[in-house]
């Protein structure tokens, strides 16, 4: 029996040699929401006309109206930013370009533990002693209140580059940058906060004839936006390709440096190589203590500096994966023993490190099929971190809840807060209540959602590379998923050291195939002499040799 849900996407309604492309790639343009041609031709050449003109952001000309006044009179410019990939990435392109225009720009990333999360009255004091008169967040601010007015009463001007979801008033800024502003003319609200902040620097430049200089950035914006996760379509799918490009060749020492302690080649990574290799080491300093070594290690012009950032980054990364691993077992734990049928999972501990939970949550959240909140149990405060599924706005459940809450931010999937104690337990109930209201009737089972049925012959000629121009993959442009029907087993082993993966060897229409099941190594007994298959398909590349297998993702025994 498979263990998930396979979801077949719906046919296209009408087959067609559009534009000399092969069916099947045309049912995942499909899938994707890509159906006109103008739009076709534009996501398969990944060109300029993915972007999106900038000032259709919000309070856009003003805030670069403020930043030209600022760098005309020499001010003091602090960008502040966050402590995560994304946060980091928008500030080193902030300070980086804004420097490059002659302004006299400093970075502030706060520490997890002695700043906390988001604008803080402390640090900003300390600026405004330093002399600073303008204040760019980076992937912060949106729910600022207090800080912004502060700044303003100390004779800060501060515009606010965020992505995340807005409350129903916004701070009293001078500018407020948001794509998810209900006043935001910006046809795509899904940008990271890399991403806004780069639309700044484009709206600055735009006509300058400095696209070179933007240009230079995009191996930091393609960072930023795939860690964050956030649908690479439009302009992210313009800037991730691009930046792509520039993470195979980069001259940043400190990404060279971490590329060769990670074991990385350039040239040949993919937007998966920083989801799981980049994006983790450069979060690891934030998650565990302080994210300006990451800030220092992208922007650094010392080999020796780099050389030292990224071993510290290598040995945090480590520490972080024991930590996580650790975390991830004891929630399970916890979670499995209050049972795991409601709609809405949460639990927590007073020795909970706050610096992991949102990534155990996800983990949770995709074994359960469930939203997931975990909580650092403090004595008078607690602080929560969720990660949720598509069919549940975390966000918006807990805007449903800000009388109870002391702080609160993020988006529909992943969203932290925090709450007294006191209000705990009133807290629970109501987000078990409203889950149970938006969850009602929704199949609470992992699923595939899967592009196409279809035999194994139909990645003959140039199929595969016909799919492959879909890339580069990521949220909102999954890598494609098939189901094959009746897939004949002619032999299969345990591989890895503990017997977690398949290999299986298959045929179909008198081809046989190569395919490995990474972590079904336990659903072995379940192999018959036939199967359904849900897969990806994927290449190697032996001796300049390429060769198709297949990647497992579920099976089901036929008879």
């Amino acid at each position: 029996m498979s263990q998930t849900h396979w979801r077949i996407l719906p046919r296209l309604p009408l087959r067609t040699d559009l534009l000399g492309i092969h069916p099947l790639a045309l049912q995942l343009l499909y899938n994707r929401g890509i159906t006109e041609p103008s739009q076709i031709e534009a996501f398969l050449n990944i060109d300029r006309r993915l972007e999106a003109d900038p000032f259709l952001l919000p309070d856009m000309q003003r805030a670069v109206q403020r930043i030209y006044r600022a760098l005309l009179r020499g001010e003091k410019i602090a960008v502040y930013g966050d402590f995560d990939a994304d946060g980091v990435t928008a500030t080193a392109i902030l300070v980086q370009g804004l420097s490059a225009l002659g302004g006299r720009v400093v970075p502030f990333i706060p520490h997890r533990y002695r700043d906390g999360y988001g604008l803080q009255l402390a640090p900003l004091e300390r600026l405004s002693k330093e002399g600073v008169s303008l204040v760019i967040t980076a992937d912060t601010g949106i729910t600022a209140f207090e800080e912004v007015a502060r700044c303003h009463k100390l004779g800060m001007d501060v515009i606010v580059t965020d992505h995340h979801v807005p409350t129903d008033y916004i701070p009293p800024a001078l500018a407020v940058v948001d794509p998810k502003r209900a006043d935001s003319a910006f046809r795509a609200a899904d940008l990271a906060g890399v991403g806004v902040a780069f639309k700044l620097l484009e709206a600055l430049l735009q006509g300058s004839g400095r696209d070179r200089l933007l240009d230079s950035l995009l191996d930091l914006v393609a960072l930023g936006t795939v860690a964050d996760m956030v649908p690479l379509l439009g302009d992210n799918r313009y800037w991730v390709r691009r930046g792509l490009d520039l993470l195979n060749n980069t001259d940043r020492i400190g990404l060279q440096e971490m590329m060769r302690c990670a074991g990385l080649q350039p040239g040949n990574l993919t937007s998966e190589s920083i989801s799981w290799i980049l994006a983790p080491r450069i979060n690891a300093a934030g998650r565990l203590d302080d994210a300006a070594a990451s800030y220092r290690l992208l922007v650094t012009q010392s080999q020796e500096e780099a050389a030292r950032l990224a071993r510290d980054l290598e040995e945090k990364n480590a520490r972080r994966q024991r930590m996580t691993s650790e975390l991830l077992s004891r929630a399970r734990e916890q979670l499995c023993a209050q049972g795991t049928d409601m709609p809405l999972l949460m639990t927590g501990g007073m020795d909970y490190p706050a610096g992991v939970m949102g990534l155990v949550a996800g983990r949770l959240a995709e074994e359960f099929y469930r939203p997931v909140i975990l909580l650092k149990i403090g004595s008078d405060v607690c602080r929560g971190s969720g990660r949720s599924i598509p069919e549940f706005n975390l966000i918006g459940a807990l805007d449903r809840c800000r009388d109870l809450l002391l702080t609160v931010g993020g988006h529909a999937g992943a969203a932290g807060f925090t709450v007294q104690r006191s209000q705990l337990e009133a807290l629970q109930a109501r987000l078990l209540r409203i889950a149970e209201e938006e969850l009602a009737g929704v199949d609470l089972r992992p699923h595939i959602d899967i592009d196409a049925e279809v035999p194994l012959n139909v990645f003959s000629g140039d199929v595969y590379q016909q799919i492959q121009r879909l890339a580069p993959f990521g949220s909102g442009n999954p890598e494609p998923a098939f189901v094959s029907r009746e897939v004949e087993v002619l032999e299969w082993s345990l591989a890895g050291e503990q017997g977690d993966h398949l290999r299986l060897k298959l045929r179909q229409g008198g081809v046989i195939w190569d395919a490995i099941g990474f972590g079904l190594g336990g659903l072995a007994p379940q192999i018959g002499s036939c199967l359904d298959i849900a897969y990806n398909l994927i290449a190697d590349n032996w001796n300049g040799v390429q060769r198709l297998r297949l990647k497992l993702l579920d099976f089901d025994p036929v008879g």
